[in-house]
């Protein structure tokens, strides 16, 4: 444990943050997997600009890397793509 005042305050500061960042990164991993479980396409067309706007903000505050998230979102246009032919 800290014993400098200012240490205790990172302490509580990164406990909160990572905490924060655990549910949020939660948060969109099982809108990930709700996504691909979906199998009706209807449901899946609406689910995906709720699901790349997620991601997009995950990007923009770093819980995954920008990158990460373009690819994610243009495999899950493919995914939906794939499931309109299928169909």
């Amino acid at each position: 444990m800290p014993h400098h005042k200012q240490f205790k305050k990172s302490l509580r500061q990164e406990t909160k943050r990572r905490t924060e960042n655990r549910a949020k990164r939660a948060r969109l991993r099982h809108a990930l997997r709700d996504f691909r479980s979906l199998k009706d396409v209807e449901a899946a067309e609406q689910a995906l600009p709720k699901l790349e706007s997620l991601l997009d903000t995950g990007a923009k505050n770093r819980l995954i890397h920008p990158r990460s998230a373009d690819r994610l979102k243009s495999r899950l246009a493919g995914h939906l793509n794939r499931m309109r032919a299928a169909s």
